[in-house]
Order: structure tokens, then sequence, then C-alpha cells
């Protein structure tokens, strides 16, 4: 479950070592030289939005690393951690007569990009930007479905502890699949409700008795995916012939859908709150073609990719090179945006040195002081030309 730290002063935001650890990862994955656009709609990448070119709210755009180093350096930058099934909008329609300096050749529009408030540098329901210097200390967790991000006192429901590591939903995506509230009541963490009350008498947490109250939760049976289940027992209705002829299935695979065996074991769960799920419960989710219909109309089908997960992306940047504990321990004193200065530079860095050698192997040549002098030299030179042009 990715969490980030809120304080009060923004000059001196605090980066923990697992935060950091996870940023590493992040732009681990990530090409610093070449723009993602022609990789089409990435399945995850980092992605930023650029205040200075797209401030306009009714025109949302979000760039890929390389685009956010290269062509928007010296520029307001919102870090938006990963989005799924993102292509890089750098240069299109949305950015006037700014062009892409590393893909220049882009359509005006990339359609089936999702964007939120988060590409304003707003998030949570609150809509406040992230550092808020107006807001008290705040850990804020990220919905794995819409993948904005919650301010843990607005998700309508106690946190779990970071260190659980699990996967959160937030209630506005939970109704958007009404059929994963079924899911919930059976592999999700037990509901804790906060009830507010006027401040003298502070706030109290109410645990859901499942064994008491499931009657009472039940779900109404209009949201069921399959809709002929309100009679679990009539099993050999005519009507339910007749759906698995049309549709094609059979009653064998009718009776191994997951969610049908969930739904008529009729227990229920309170539809108020965030849920949090360990990261096991999407092998849970049912296979069956009617099922996987519901998570295409709901705009879902990725829930069922394990590999989507934040954990398996953060898993795989860090079995990469560059995110090992060295840089960590060097940027462990700095602010967030030299931490990413650093970052940014050290991918340059590995990419300009691996270029270096491989021109001196194909050459022939032999790697001497001098030329590994003039390499530093020209480096520093390219570093001067881009702060220059930062402050024109």
């Amino acid at each position: 479950m990715a969490a980030v730290k809120l304080d009060a002063d923004v000059d001196d935001v605090f980066i923990s070592k697992e935060e950091l650890e996870a940023a590493l990862c992040v732009l681990a994955g990530s090409d610093t030289e070449n723009c993602s656009y022609p990789k089409g709609y990435v399945k995850r990448q980092a992605v930023f939005a650029c205040n200075t070119c797209t401030p306009n709210s009714a025109e949302p755009a979000g760039v890929c690393l390389a685009c956010a180093n290269k062509c928007h350096d010296g520029h307001e930058i919102f870090e938006l951690y990963t989005k799924r099934n993102f292509r890089c909008d750098c240069g299109n329609k949305k950015f006037g007569d700014f062009k892409c300096q590393l893909s220049p050749d882009k359509e005006e529009e990339n359609i089936k990009n999702n964007y939120s408030h988060n590409f304003h540098g707003c998030y949570c329901t609150c809509d406040r930007p992230y550092p808020d210097t107006d807001e008290q200390d705040d850990e804020m967790i990220q919905c794995v479905v819409c993948e904005d991000w919650f301010h843990s006192r607005h998700l309508g429901c106690a946190v779990v502890e970071p260190e659980e590591l699990q996967e959160m939903v937030c209630e506005g995506c939970m109704n958007k699949a009404p059929f994963l509230w079924t899911y919930a009541a059976h592999f999700a963490e037990p509901p804790v409700i906060k009830v507010s009350y006027p401040e003298d008498e502070g706030e109290i947490d109410v645990v859901e008795d499942f064994e008491q109250n499931e009657r009472k939760y039940e779900l109404p049976s209009n949201t069921d995916i399959h809709p002929k289940q309100e009679e679990p027992l009539n099993r050999s209705s005519p009507c339910k012939r007749s759906y698995e002829e049309m549709t094609g299935s059979s009653a064998k695979t009718t009776a191994e859908c997951k969610l049908e065996r969930l739904e008529a074991q009729g227990r229920g769960r309170l539809r108020r709150g965030a849920v949090f799920w360990p990261y096991s419960w999407r092998s849970e989710l049912c296979t069956c073609t009617v099922c996987k219909r519901a998570y295409v109309a709901a705009k879902v089908q990725f829930l069922l990719d394990q590999s989507d997960t934040l954990l398996a992306y953060e898993k795989k940047g860090l079995e990469e090179p560059f995110g090992q504990h060295p840089l960590m321990v060097l940027t462990s004193s700095m602010d967030r945006v030299q931490q990413l200065e650093v970052i940014y530079g050290f991918n340059e860095l590995k990419t300009s040195m691996h270029a270096f050698f491989s021109q001196c192997v194909s050459e022939g040549k032999t790697v001497t002081v001098e030329a590994v002098h003039q390499f530093f030299e020209e480096l520093r030179a390219r570093k001067r030309l881009k702060t220059n042009a930062g402050y024109q």
C-alpha cells in the first residue's frame, strides 16, 4: 500500500527510506532518454504533469519521465507516481505550439488516456494540493482502481497499518463496481467505520459484527452480476436454462462461478468507507465469462492481472541495478526535489557512460585518462548549457 507522509513545512517534507526506495523503483523502470510515446499505451509507467505548459484544468495532460527531464526541464512539474495504460502527451495539441523534443510526431490526442484532478496537483475528495501547508499532517494512500490519492482521514474508515502492505479501493470505486462488495465481505479487512460526534465528545470506532448483522447489510439483488439468483435454490427454472442456452454457457459452468457461490452464502457488509484488501485478493475474483464481462463494463478488468499491482511493479524496479541502497544513502538527507534531481542525473550519467564505453569498444579504442577527462568535461558542458537554458 503506497503512502506518503505530509509535513506542515513544504521545504522540509519528510521522506522515509521506504518512500525513497519506492521512488527509485518507479523511476528505475522508466527510460530517461527516450520518450515512451512510440511504445503506445504503456501498461504502467511514471507519469508527470507540467503546470507550466498545461495550466488549464479543462485540458489535462501527462508526460513520461524522459520528457519531464528533457522537454520540461525547469518547468513546474507535478509528480503523479505511476499511471496504468497511459501514453505520453508531450507536444500534442494540448501543449499548443510547444513541441516534444524527443518524439515530435504524435497524434493530436491520446483518447484512451484517463485523467483526473491529480494532473493539476490536486488530490483526494477534498481536492487539495500536495504538499498542503494549510492542512494537518496526514498519510496519503492511493486507490488501486482510480489511482487517486486520499488523506487517511477522508477514507471513511480506520486505516490499516502501513506495514500490512495492502491494496486499497476507495468507496467511490467500490460503488462503481458494486459486485466487489460481495468479495469484500469474504476476503477484505473487516470494516471499522469512524463515527464523528461533536468535538467535545471525540470519535468512536464501530467494528461491524458480520455474524449479527449479515442480514441487515445484505446486498440488494439489483446489484448482482447474475440477476436470476435471487432464489438460489431454484437452479432448474426455465428462465435459467434459457439464459444459459442464449449465452452458450452450461449449467456446470454457471455453478462454478465464484461470485454466485459467495452471493448464495448471504454474507453482507456495510457499504461505507474504503476497503483494504490483502495482496492475494485478486486471485479470488471469478474468471467466468459473465464476470469477465462485468469487469469490462465496470472498467476494472485490470484487476485480473496480477502484474498490474504496485507491489509487482515496484518489485520489478528493485530487481533493476538502479534500485540499490548506496544511492539511497546518498540522497537520505535531501529534500524531494533534490532527490529527484540526483535520480535523473544518475540515470543520465549511467546512459552516457554506457554509450561512451560502447563507442570505445566498437571503434577498438583504448580508454585513456585523457578520454575519460574529456567525457566528463562534455557532461559538465551539457549540464551548464541546460542550467543556463532554464533561466532564460
